[in-house]
């Protein structure tokens, strides 16, 4: 695939937001290919803790309104540079250094200027 997707709000980034990303990008994704398990990488963060109650029952939902398997893959703590979604962070940054990001609309569009493997990502704002 090779595909980056950035997914951009001037909220704070929930659970309710990944899910809501998630939602919105599974219609793409099932009428490209046949996926009967979507393996999620995470990171443990506040948001998205497998402790966290709200989290989980969003991917339930949507494992059970999609009828697909989430594997939900967690990174130990400390140990990001394993976790590829650093990678790409680090070339957003590279690709946006020096630069102010003083409006929505400069971010987003530095972001889709952005090139990983010679693709530039997906990038869309939700409020």
């Amino acid at each position: 695939m090779g595909e980056s997707f950035f997914n951009f709000t001037n909220r704070k980034a929930t659970a309710d937001f990944i899910a809501d990303c998630l939602e919105n990008l599974w219609p793409e994704l099932l009428a490209r290919f046949k996926l009967h398990t979507l393996v999620i990488n995470l990171d443990n963060g506040p948001e998205n803790s497998g402790r966290r109650t709200q989290f989980i029952k969003r991917m339930v939902e949507f494992a059970n309104t999609n009828l697909v398997t989430v594997r939900l893959a967690y990174y130990p703590p400390y140990h990001s540079k394993y976790n590829p979604i650093e990678r790409i962070w680090g070339i957003l940054e590279n690709h946006w250094r020096d630069e102010l990001l003083t409006t929505v609309e400069k971010t987003l569009g530095l972001a889709r200027t952005m090139k990983r493997k010679g693709q530039s990502p997906i990038v869309q704002f939700f409020v």
